[in-house]
């Protein structure tokens, strides 16, 4: 049961307790005790509500930052993500392979914002090395959502 009941929160956190029972085939109890289960052993860390910021009067800018960094003797690159993480516009901070060591996700105002950010608190930390920053232009699908329409052809049939 806990397997299908992550899928289903994962895609939908505001479904119906009751519903979700009904889906599983068990007592709706059976899935509260498991979910309250789940969070205190850390499985489910938090809820989320995805927004399609592009469709507000809100202005954001998100990006992706390649961080480049000297490992700490004994600790790993833990020590180095936990003191990015600790910073409010930062959204997430990966271990990732390949040329760079960590993805950061962050938000901010402007280009000027972000930029800001880059090169005043996350370029002189003590172990990072190289930054490469990525602005994101436009979100189609994000968290498994799809958030642009699909496009269809607008062109008038023409039949002999």
């Amino acid at each position: 049961m806990r397997e299908e009941l992550l899928k289903i929160i994962e895609k939908n956190s505001r479904i119906d307790l009751k519903e979700l029972a009904v889906i599983l085939g068990v007592e709706e109890i059976d899935v509260v005790n498991e979910m309250a289960a789940m969070e205190a052993e850390g499985i489910i860390c938090g809820y989320h509500t995805l927004i399609d910021w592009e469709k507000t009067s809100i202005e954001k800018v998100s990006a992706l930052i390649e961080v480049r960094v000297t490992p700490q003797r004994g600790q790993g690159f833990d020590r180095i993500a936990e003191r990015i993480y600790k910073y409010p516009e930062v959204n997430a901070v990966y271990l990732i392979s390949g040329g760079f060591d960590l993805l950061i996700t962050l938000e901010g105002k402007s280009l000027k914002e972000v930029s800001a950010f880059v090169s005043d608190k996350l370029a002189p930390l003590d172990s990072v090395l190289s930054t490469a920053t990525h602005f994101i232009l436009k979100k189609y699908k994000d968290h498994g959502t799809v958030l642009t329409k699909k496009y269809e052809d607008q062109r008038e049939k023409i039949t002999p």
